[in-house]
């Protein structure tokens, strides 16, 4: 069974056995869902003054000011039905590779963050599900 999160023209799916945290601090609101262990999947909604490569490369320079020697790619690509842009990004923390996907685009209110992440550990069950709450996204005044 999935939880639905919806507020203000946004909507996403993500396991009920997850936890959601909003934050409204900062440059914009936060929704993020935790997995039990360790993944996560967040969506930073920005004004949509903001440029899409500015967001996903802000996420970028957060990471790197944590992780000086991650790894990252940067991409472009459809996100639903929305053209992103972004980085795929590798590090270790804790002796474990993680993968995090930075990906931002814009609909005509606002400009989208998305970023998740898991350690190598639980890639394999948990990237599946990152992805299924990525495609699950609606914007629903877009």
């Amino acid at each position: 069974m999935a939880a639905v999160y919806e507020d203000d023209g946004i909507r996403f799916r993500f396991p009920e056995n997850w936890r959601l945290e909003q934050d409204e601090a900062g440059a914009g609101t936060t929704i993020s869902v935790m997995s039990p262990d360790t993944a996560f999947w967040s969506l930073t909604v920005h004004e949509a003054s903001v440029a899409p490569e500015a967001a996903a490369q802000a996420a970028l320079v957060a990471l790197r000011d944590e992780y000086a020697t991650l790894d990252a790619e940067h991409v472009s690509e459809p996100f639903g039905r929305w053209q992103a842009v972004g980085h795929d990004v590798h590090f270790l923390c804790l002796d474990l590779t993680n993968s995090c996907w930075i990906r931002a685009f814009q609909t005509p209110r606002h400009t989208l963050l998305v970023l998740y992440q898991a350690n190598d550990l639980e890639l394999e069950t948990s990237e599946p599900v990152l992805r299924a709450i990525g495609q699950s996204l609606e914007v629903l005044d877009a």
